[in-house]
């Protein structure tokens, strides 16, 4: 794949092998989703992103569970996992480079989607950064949590579904801009959402 310019972040599919643990068979109308945070975080932000990511699906008929590591259940199933990787808040210094690469991605194992993500915390400050202006700093970790929560929307969406595809419009396109993460209006659109109804309905 190749990379975008500054503007414009990829959310991605990975291709690896994953751990036995992986198979997990997700009963997705009832799913827990555990949070596991590598780097720092802001409490803002992680509140903001938990609203943002149950707006997103509020229409679907999933209902998310959401947990902290340290709060995971031992049960295996019915459960995914988003590792987040780097400070998840917004700083006041700029970083000294900008490296390409995806802002979040799925695992894979033997052509299955895993319920397993990751998401790079320092990719999306970096973005909403490029975005902002004006007041948008006034509200930074605010928006830093809405673009987490549409990244990690969209790979639950991954997740759910059990499918690969992206989609030409809405939160599912394989490519979004800095200010559509941080927009006032994103959103699943109808055959997101009704594969994610559909896949709510099998039990």
């Amino acid at each position: 794949m190749n990379y975008p310019g500054a503007s414009t972040i990829w959310l991605m599919i990975s291709v690896f092998a994953v751990p036995a643990a992986a198979e997990i068979r997700l009963n997705p109308s009832n799913l827990t989703v555990v949070l596991d945070f590598r780097g720092e975080r802001s409490v803002l932000a992680t509140t903001e992103m938990r609203r943002e990511v149950d707006r997103l699906i509020e229409d679907s008929g999933v209902r998310l569970d959401w947990r902290l590591r340290s709060e995971a259940p031992f049960v295996a199933n019915d459960l995914v996992v988003i590792t987040f990787r780097g400070s998840c808040q917004f700083g006041s210094s700029p970083p000294l480079y900008d490296e390409p690469g995806p802002l979040a991605f799925t695992w894979m194992a033997d052509g299955e989607v895993q319920p397993f993500g990751e998401v790079d915390c320092e990719r999306v400050v970096r973005s909403v950064r490029r975005a902002m202006w004006g007041a948008d700093f006034g509200r930074a970790n605010s928006l830093v949590g809405r673009a987490l929560g549409r990244v990690v929307a969209h790979e639950l969406v991954h997740m759910v579904t059990r499918s690969t595809h992206h989609s030409g419009e809405g939160l599912e396109r394989p490519a979004l801009s800095g200010r559509q993460l941080i927009a006032a209006s994103l959103s699943l659109d109808a055959f997101d959402l009704e594969r994610l109804r559909l896949s709510a309905r099998r039990r």
